[in-house]
């Protein structure tokens, strides 16, 4: 084979490639939004396996939660409205949007994302809560007997 078809064959290889993995990233979110969530917003610090071992841990001033003991820490119960107040962080005084939180307010972000694009306040709401819960469904599913 001369060295022009060999580049196309290569060319080709490439564009498959790269088109392959284009293809996969929303099937991956759409099957399980919250561990798609889980792996692009929280594992930096909380880590892959939710051990508060995460790359930024270094960085932070408080190292972040085992998320993996939630239950095992309220006596065996996933604590669900406390976790959904940690992750939304926009009504609660003890965690509020000031002060020594570290966690980034999670709510206002998937708030503003919908916003931003021109959805109604009732559209934006509805989203960052989907998104809240879908992350707790896999926070769940992450719990350690």
């Amino acid at each position: 084979m001369d060295t022009l078809a060999w580049k196309w064959v290569v060319a080709g290889g490439v564009l498959w490639l790269a088109a392959s993995a284009h293809a996969q990233v929303p099937t991956q979110r759409l099957g399980d939004p919250g561990r798609w969530d889980y792996q692009n917003s929280c594992a930096s610090c909380h880590g892959v396996a939710g051990r508060g071992d995460g790359p930024l841990v270094p960085f932070l001033v408080v190292r972040p939660s085992d998320l993996t003991l939630l239950a095992v820490r309220h006596g065996g119960v996933f604590p669900k409205e406390r976790v959904a107040a940690m992750i939304d962080g926009r009504g609660t005084a003890d965690i509020g949007t000031h002060g020594s939180r570290e966690m980034p307010v999670w709510g206002s972000v998937y708030y503003d994302r919908v916003k931003n694009v021109g959805g109604s306040d009732e559209q934006a709401e509805r989203a960052a809560q989907r998104r809240i819960d879908d992350l707790i469904d896999h926070l769940e599913r992450m719990q350690r007997k």
